[in-house]
């Protein structure tokens, strides 16, 4: 018989797609060219805030994704092949 000390398996790591990332990166590219992340003048970036709230507010709430039940079938035959 052979005996195997430590059987595990990496699930491999999903990218979800990021759906407010075009306008994300605008906002932090309008606060960078203002120079003010806390700016008192709203006319500045004002458009580009506007348009990152619509876009988190209409984008829907992904659930978590399901494990993979593999490692513990693993763990339950690694106790039978002792």
């Amino acid at each position: 018989m052979v005996h195997i000390a430590n059987v595990k398996v990496r699930p491999t790591k999903l990218t979800r797609p990021s759906p407010c990332k075009v306008e994300l990166v605008s906002m932090l590219g309008c606060w960078a060219a203002t120079g003010d992340v806390l700016s008192a003048d709203a006319s500045k970036c004002k458009e580009v805030a506007e348009a990152l709230f619509k876009c988190m507010r209409t984008t829907p709430v992904h659930p978590k994704p399901q494990r993979p039940a593999i490692n513990y079938h693993l763990s339950k035959l690694q106790r039978k092949v002792k």
